[in-house]
């Protein structure tokens, strides 16, 4: 058993972690969760979360219906609630990178507490946000990069540039350039060049395979691949959800996150049917289904977190299994109860077991000794 794999546990069940737990209600009497989500799926639900969409996510309108041009134009109106603005933060700084093309994006990097983790250099890993290739920014995972530097790593979040504004497939060359930019910045981000790992949410959990792949290719060592809820499959451009050959995509094609219909919202804006065929000559195959990547030698070290209700569960966890097949070490946890994005809900356990996995994970990965945390204003700002 492998270093990582003794300290992060990989059992499905979950384990109980410090936290101070939200009061846990009963859902709303006047509702009736048996009309909103289907009867096998029901009784699996992590019972916080069937409150929170309860009281929550079924009282709003259906991720589906919402207007693109509205939300880009308002994004206040859109803020998730566990969003957060850490501009200004203390030891946080944005930078802007220059992607192949020559467009300029920015990154946000977070830098651990020196008195906690010493002067550095430090490890450095590369954040990808989740959103379906069409939504996500530098807000919406900042509180898992709060909890990432805990690990006394830098974090560097890429806010790569999304769809249908660019073109699919220019996500993985932001993503490319900023882990460039994040080696070759060594001395003024104070890192070790030679100490990177990369990871990210859904869609951003597919730019961290494809570039998991990439960087094997070009001899850049990776201490870790960190993808959680990755499709790993061409799924926003199927017709039909009976087009995947996974189970999960199945029985969860109405879960109460991301279910079929959003995975189609996605798929209009990132692979359209009549841009298929061009979208396909621009790139390589397996950019559009990791899955089908032609070389599985020599990757780095793989983390791989999946969730119990989830349509994405088996392909992710199909990933793994392919990785393990080919001889690569690779750790697998699946969290039970949880929708696909239970890593940003304060209020479910598996979201702070979430986090202790990703400390746990990078501190082994990067070589950090385990000092105790000051996890005392990690939120504040300078």
């Amino acid at each position: 058993m492998s270093s990582l794999e003794s300290a992060v546990t990989t059992s499905s069940a979950p384990i109980a972690v410090p936290m101070e737990p939200a009061p846990h209600k009963a859902p709303d009497q006047n509702v009736d969760p048996t009309g909103l989500i289907e009867d096998h799926i029901l009784p699996k639900l992590d019972p916080d979360f069937l409150k929170y969409f309860i009281d929550v996510i079924a009282k709003a309108p259906p991720g589906h219906t919402i207007d693109l041009k509205d939300m880009r134009a308002n994004p206040d109106k859109y803020r998730a609630p566990w969003a957060v603005d850490t501009s200004g933060y203390e030891r946080v700084a944005d930078h802007e990178v220059t992607s192949e093309d020559g467009t300029k994006f920015t990154v946000r990097v977070y830098h651990p507490d020196p008195k906690d983790f010493g002067d550095g250099p430090y490890g450095a890993h590369l954040n990808f946000h989740g959103g379906g290739f069409v939504t996500g920014n530098l807000q919406v995972e900042a509180q898992l990069c709060l909890s990432m530097r805990e690990a006394g790593v830098v974090v560097v979040d890429v806010d790569y540039r999304l769809c249908p504004e660019t073109v699919w497939g220019k996500c993985f060359q932001d993503a490319w350039s900023a882990l460039i930019w994040t080696r070759d910045s060594a001395a003024s981000l104070n890192i070790d060049p030679n100490s990177l790992s990369v990871g990210g949410v859904s869609a951003g959990g597919h730019i961290s395979i494809i570039l998991q792949h990439l960087a094997r290719d070009a001899n850049i060592p990776l201490k870790l691949c960190m993808p959680t809820v990755p499709p790993a499959s061409d799924s926003l451009s199927y017709k039909y959800y009976t087009e995947s050959p996974f189970q999960s995509f199945h029985d969860f094609h109405r879960a109460p996150i991301l279910p079929w219909k959003r995975i189609q919202y996605f798929g209009q804006f990132c692979m359209p049917q009549g841009r298929l065929p061009e979208l396909r000559a621009m790139w390589p195959e397996w950019w559009f289904a990791p899955l089908r990547a032609p070389n599985w030698q020599g990757l780095c070290h793989t983390f791989i977190r999946t969730a119990e209700i989830d349509p994405l569960r088996d392909e992710g966890e199909a990933y793994g299994i392919k990785l393990i097949a080919e001889g690569n070490q690779v750790t697998m946890k699946r969290y039970m109860g949880s929708p696909h994005t239970f890593m940003y809900f304060k209020f479910m356990k598996a979201k702070h077991e979430f986090d202790e996995d990703s400390i746990s994970a990078l501190r082994i990965a990067h070589g950090v000794g385990w000092r105790s945390r000051n996890k005392e204003g990690q939120g504040n700002k300078a």
